[in-house]
């Protein structure tokens, strides 16, 4: 009965305008918010990033150096050695560059896909005729905590993904998430940057923390209502415990 009444006193506490998304966007806010809004088509290149790196031309011949393919052992200690048509990965390292077959160190970091794929075209047009380059992220991801329904890793596809992506892949808020304080941090340079976020002001468009970067970190904070819960279960627990605890030593005493 005591837990039931504390849980129902915590939820009415919450009202319908603190469950609601983007309640501060109004026709009034659109302007302020167009003029400052930068709308992001592509991730950038940062350290740490695994790229695919494809080149083609009219001539296969000329570009097979530059598309190495991967190479397995047939069995276990095997000395034979098998090659299989997957096209190798390549890590952005710590100075921003990959190491490119033929053409060596190549400077990525802070370029868009279609920027790097520039580059890399420029560099072997010296060597091949029309190279045509692709270039891929893979394994970009960011983390989602908290009070959401599907905690865990969101994959960001080719382009871009925005903070409401990520929490609508991680199945939204439950109604313990407090939509006015939603931490993301991030790493930049090899320094954290962390922002608190609001989701239901107007502000959230703003943010450079709006479009989501590779490796953010997103913790949905809980509201009063979970403290409280989770407070009473804990009590009601510990009742129920000593009461059973209790029980146990009269009837032993009895017999």
């Amino acid at each position: 009965m005591t837990l039931g009444l504390l849980m129902l006193f915590a939820t009415s506490c919450v009202t319908q305008k603190q469950m609601t998304y983007l309640s501060g966007v109004t026709p009034s806010a659109m302007d302020s918010i167009n003029a400052h809004f930068k709308a992001q088509s592509e991730l950038t290149i940062r350290r740490g990033d695994a790229l695919t790196i494809f080149v083609s031309a009219l001539d296969q011949e000329a570009v097979a150096p530059y598309n190495l393919p991967t190479m397995t052992f047939a069995n276990p200690g095997s000395a034979q050695v098998q090659t299989t048509p997957m096209i190798q990965y390549y890590l952005v390292d710590e100075a921003g560059d990959v190491n490119f077959p033929v053409l060596g160190k190549i400077h990525l970091e802070g370029l868009k896909r279609p920027e790097a794929e520039e580059k890399i075209k420029s560099l072997l047009a010296q060597q091949v005729m029309n190279p045509m380059v692709q270039v891929n992220f893979i394994g970009t991801k960011v983390t989602v905590l908290g009070e959401v329904n599907r905690p865990g890793q969101v994959p960001i596809p080719q382009g871009r993904l925005t903070i409401l992506d990520a929490l609508a892949s991680a199945g939204d808020l439950t109604p313990y998430g407090r939509r006015d304080n939603v931490l993301v941090t991030r790493e930049v340079d090899g320094k954290l940057e962390v922002a608190r976020l609001s989701l239901r002001s107007a502000d959230l468009y703003t943010s450079p923390f709006y479009y989501l970067q590779q490796n953010d970190v997103i913790y949905v904070s809980p509201n009063k209502v979970r403290a409280v819960t989770s407070a009473s279960t804990g009590l009601w627990l510990s009742i129920v415990s000593t009461a059973l605890s209790a029980a146990t030593v009269i009837v032993t005493v009895l017999k």
